[in-house]
């Protein structure tokens, strides 16, 4: 089975700093694009950020300048370093990793708190 790890989630101060994990195991095969979601209460899940095998990012206004989206191909492993952290950056943050766009699978999720 295809199995999504993420780590790294934590409180944090605003200001502060934080690098999620995503690690993609037992797929037999290469994942072509990878990417972070994250979903706040209330709120719908959204795209964070996104990298082909390539290396070609793709970033929410909200955190263009503030993050950055990586990757290790030969791992399967894509991070998300995220500085400047703002309160309004708190949610769970799931990891998704595509071989197609219509072949796809979901991390489990970490929670990321930015608070004083």
């Amino acid at each position: 089975q295809v199995q999504l790890v993420e780590t790294g989630g934590g409180l944090v101060p605003p200001g502060g700093s934080l690098r999620l994990s995503c690690a993609a195991s037992g797929t037999g095969f290469s994942i072509n694009t990878m990417g972070w979601y994250r979903q706040a209460p209330g709120k719908e899940r959204e795209l964070v950020a996104a990298i082909t095998s390539l290396g070609r990012t793709n970033y929410a206004d909200s955190v263009k300048g503030r993050f950055t989206i990586s990757r290790d191909n030969a791992k399967n492993t894509v991070y998300l370093q995220m500085n400047s952290l703002k309160p309004e950056d708190t949610a769970v943050y799931y990891c998704k990793a595509f071989r197609t766009p219509w072949d796809s699978y979901w991390g489990q999720g970490t929670q990321v708190t930015v608070s004083s």
